[in-house]
């Protein structure tokens, strides 16, 4: 199995773990394939949710894109 196909089944995991939702496969093979290298980098794949600066980063650049 590739790093990419193990990374696929942890974010699986995680969603039916912590979120109680069964994923849409392609869908989150196709999302997780459009972050690109991103996905491995430990710092990068990750969004602090207990620190302001963090999510006010991941909205202005990744939900607003002003």
């Amino acid at each position: 199995m590739s790093a990419r196909e193990e990374l696929i089944k942890k974010y699986a995991e995680d969603l039916k773990e912590k979120c109680g939702v069964t994923p849409n496969m392609d869908l989150l093979t196709k999302v997780t394939i459009g972050c690109g290298p991103s996905i491995y980098n430990a710092d990068a794949s990750a969004v602090a949710g207990t620190q302001q600066s963090e999510l006010d980063t991941a909205k202005n650049n990744f939900l607003i894109k002003n």
